[in-house]
């Protein structure tokens, strides 16, 4: 065990790479604080980034945050500490989601770097970006694919790369749910509200440090097969510019994460093997899409499931492919994520 307490460096290198995490519409719903003891990391929900009703549950909230602390975990065995990890550890503050303890030394890592995770994650966690354009029709490696489900395994979620039918069956019911979302004005005007201008379109406006600027967004699919948000709305609903239209591969790779239970914890859970799949994605140059259209509506979030799977429960749907990086989104400032006013003052001499 190591003595020292974080420094506000190592506490802003952390948040920095906790809010580089991925979030629904980019919501980015976490703070950070040091433990009392100055010796590791708590995490909590920021409920004022909620997005109701594309996640009435609060699971994508949940997500979120998972994936911000697996960005911890990353960050912390790069200043050489090894992390271990409490889940909702107070009954009593439901918005401490997780407490990161780094008070010990990192594993040395193996010839080349790959530390605990297997590989050295940390340069992916700038690198990762959503890519919502068309990918090539290049297959991606049996070996790649099984140590992207072996990673979501070490996290207790399991990663399903879905065969011909079940990507079909999933293609109908995320289809659905996006028809769903352009005729509901309510879920419109919410997504409408997480959109930012692009740099550069309206100077007066000042620069964004959440949301989806227009640039990210992506076109539609000119054959309509690949179900692509429509962020922008339909008529009457649309605002700002048109999404263009490109042809996407014709039958996309998808994958699916899904947990045995569907409570905070398992949330939490399936949040830290999404960024730990999509951090080592990033690292063999596959591009990953997060569709989360399906799962914001019960009765389809059900028909996601694979009966042979047994009880378990889809908490997202991944499109997989070799393509075109996305855009970077912007990112809160670490300033406004990271609370250094419960860091522990000096020792007495």
């Amino acid at each position: 065990m190591t003595e020292s307490a974080l420094t506000p460096a190592d506490l802003r290198l952390l948040a920095a790479a906790g809010g580089a995490a991925p979030s629904l519409h980019n919501s980015q719903p976490w703070r950070f604080r040091p433990t009392p003891d100055g010796r590791g990391v708590e995490v909590y929900a920021d409920q004022g980034r909620a997005v109701p009703l594309a996640d009435a549950s609060g699971a994508a909230l949940h997500i979120a945050v998972g994936a911000a602390l697996f960005n911890l975990r990353v960050a912390g065995v790069r200043l050489g500490r090894a992390g271990t990890v409490r889940l909702l550890p107070d009954p009593a503050d439901p918005q401490l989601l997780a407490v990161l303890e780094l008070s010990g030394p990192a594993e040395a890592t193996e010839t080349g770097g790959s530390g605990p995770f297997g590989r050295d994650l940390y340069p992916a966690i700038t690198e990762r970006r959503s890519s919502r354009r068309p990918f090539t029709d290049q297959d991606v490696p049996e070996a790649v694919a099984a140590e992207l489900v072996a990673a979501a395994g070490e996290e207790g979620v399991a990663l399903a790369v879905l065969g011909e039918a079940a990507v079909r069956r999933v293609l109908a019911v995320t289809t659905e749910a996006e028809d769903r979302i352009a005729h509901d004005p309510a879920r419109q005007a919410e997504t409408h509200s997480w959109l930012r201008p692009d740099v550069g379109a309206d100077p007066s406006a000042p620069a964004a440090v959440d949301g989806l600027p227009y640039a990210v967004l992506g076109p539609q699919d000119h054959d309509a097969r690949v179900p692509t948000r429509e962020y922008a709305g339909r008529p009457p609903h649309h605002e700002g510019p048109a999404q263009p239209s490109e042809r996407f591969e014709a039958l996309p790779r998808l994958c699916t994460l899904s947990t045995p239970g569907d409570g905070p914890a398992d949330w939490l859970r399936a949040g830290q093997a999404l960024e730990r799949v999509w951090l080592l994605a990033t690292v063999h140059g596959l591009r990953l899409t997060v569709w989360h259209q399906p799962v914001e509506w019960p009765d389809l979030r059900w028909r996601l499931r694979d009966p042979a799977d047994g009880p378990r429960h889809v908490q997202l749907v991944l499109r997989t492919g070799y393509g075109p990086a996305g855009a970077a989104t912007p990112r809160r400032p670490v300033e406004d994520v990271l609370d250094l006013s419960a860091r522990p003052g000096p020792s007495p001499a």
